[in-house]
């Protein structure tokens, strides 16, 4: 099961969302060096800091908890994110099989 979280195309955002019953806050901050990303599971932080790359997991470690994974991928190209295209040219999806 794929899904897909909706972004904008802002520096900095903060969102809540639920994934598969999981209560999950993010947060994305542009910085010069690229995109990052602050992940919390039920409250928990469990991935921070984070670079958003095109295509590669966020968390990327079962034990951590998050059933699944997030990662960015670039609807044109291979590039890594950037905040003026989130939500559109790069997309941030939920994997359940990740």
């Amino acid at each position: 099961m794929i899904q897909t979280i909706p972004l904008l195309a802002i520096a900095n955002q903060k969102l809540s969302v639920t994934l598969n019953g999981q209560d999950v806050d993010l947060a994305f901050r542009q910085l010069t060096t690229g995109l990052y990303a602050d992940i919390s599971l039920g409250g928990k932080a469990i991935a921070v800091g984070t670079a958003c790359l095109d295509r590669v997991k966020l968390v990327r470690h079962k034990y951590l908890g998050l059933k699944g994974d997030l990662y960015f991928v670039d609807t044109q190209g291979k590039e890594d994110p950037q905040h003026t295209g989130l939500g559109a040219r790069w997309t941030l999806v939920y994997d359940l099989e990740a």
